[in-house]
């Protein structure tokens, strides 16, 4: 008989990241069998497809059961709730099982100065509200909901702004600096997501002057380093170097990326290099040494490794062991998104380790964009989707017995 394979589902390793009974111990019976039928629909490239554009087309212009279908299925799947109090039963839920949640209100790509004043207050409510939860440790916010884009791709590319620009972003300014002073005040933490490479750097300016302000003593503000893209490693450790000159703690947030499609596109069409890494193996070393480093530096970094990869949590837990870093450590985080990898967070919290699910909040017609991003991701019947529905099933046959 040949040796199993040796890949994280099958060596002897700290976290059995198999085992299904830990990963959906969460769900009741009828809340599995729902949730490996749903990953089951969304495995049919046809039928996401054409249901997303339907979907979308259906609550935009509000038809009477469009709202209901979306949220009786891929919301309900994905999304803590339609607000703050409606995602509480779920956070409670996760915390239950010693599972934090990383709050988000999902609301995107907005346009005007009174969508960004409202998104604006929309976080420092759920700063206030996680400030009152112990299962609630950070916030997570998008700049684009708190400023126009084409204004971050007009100061990127070092265009001399107009008096209105000019009013404009300090307006940015102030709503970014109202969010993480509340933050700070709260005890809450703050990721600021990565988006496209054309805005990164207006960016990472912004979240640079927010680390300096407010990462003195303890790490508030968080910036995202895109993984697939070839300067990101080379970027984050700049941002260490930097942050120790400046005197300061350096909050990273790591993921792989999530606009390669765009970016190549943009790059191909406009003739300049392409920012992203060659392969998948490329982008894995990088993402994987990134977490190296970040433990090797564990007391002066905070890490969130925000990855479903199983590769690169085992690594982090194994890192972790081996160099005596608490299980616990206020800055190494596991995080997730709801929905998805239950196998990697639910295990890992049950071994000791501190892990989020990412949770975005927000009415059906607000997250509707993020939720068909979720279905189109699970379209593949290999990686992350072939996996999900994997693994459910296996917990289906298991409690039932293949009934």
């Amino acid at each position: 008989m040949s040796a199993a394979p040796n890949t994280p589902e099958n060596r002897p390793q700290l976290v059995d990241f198999s085992n299904t009974e830990i990963a959906f111990a969460y769900l009741n019976d009828q809340e599995l069998k729902k949730s490996a039928w749903l990953f089951r629909m969304m495995s049919k490239p046809w039928l996401v497809k054409y249901g997303s554009a339907l979907a979308l087309w259906a609550v935009k212009n509000k038809l009477p059961l469009a709202q209901k279908v979306v949220r009786q299925t891929v919301f309900e799947q994905f999304v803590g709730g339609a607000t703050l109090l409606d995602s509480l039963p779920k956070i409670e839920r996760l915390g239950a099982h010693n599972v934090l949640t990383v709050l988000d209100y999902g609301a995107e790509g907005k346009e005007t100065e009174l969508d960004f004043n409202h998104t604006m207050n929309e976080n420092l409510r759920a700063i206030d509200f996680a400030s009152r939860s112990k299962h609630i440790p950070v916030v997570s916010t998008k700049l684009t909901g708190l400023a126009r884009f084409g204004l971050l791709e007009r100061i990127q590319s070092a265009t001399t702004l107009t008096r209105e620009e000019l009013n404009e972003y300090r307006n940015v300014l102030k709503r970014i600096d109202a969010i993480c002073y509340q933050a700070a005040q709260k005890g809450i933490s703050i990721y600021i997501d990565a988006e496209e490479s054309w805005i990164q750097d207006s960016i990472d300016h912004l979240v640079w002057l927010m680390m300096k302000r407010y990462n003195r003593k303890r790490v508030v503000v968080f910036n995202t380093f895109q993984l697939y893209r070839k300067d990101r490693l080379q970027f984050l450790m700049e941002s260490y170097d930097r942050s120790q000159a400046a005197g300061f703690l350096l909050g990273a947030k790591l993921v792989r990326g999530a606009y390669m499609g765009k970016e190549r596109r943009r790059a191909q069409a406009m003739g300049y290099n392409d920012p992203i890494n060659p392969d998948k193996n490329t982008t894995d070393d990088h993402y994987n040494t990134a977490v190296r480093f970040c433990l090797d530096h564990v007391n002066h970094i905070a890490l969130c490794n925000a990855s479903h990869n199983a590769e690169s949590a085992l690594l982090q837990a194994e890192l972790m062991e081996k160099k005596g870093i608490a299980r616990d450590h206020p800055h190494a985080l596991f995080s997730q998104l709801l929905g998805m990898s239950d196998n990697l967070s639910f295990n890992l919290a049950k071994a000791g380790f501190r892990v989020g699910k990412y949770v975005p909040y927000g009415q059906v017609r607000e997250v509707i964009p993020y939720l068909i991003r979720r279905a189109q991701e699970n379209t593949s019947v290999t990686g992350d989707a072939g996996r999900e529905r994997s693994f459910l099933e296996r917990e289906v046959n298991r409690r039932f017995g293949g009934k």
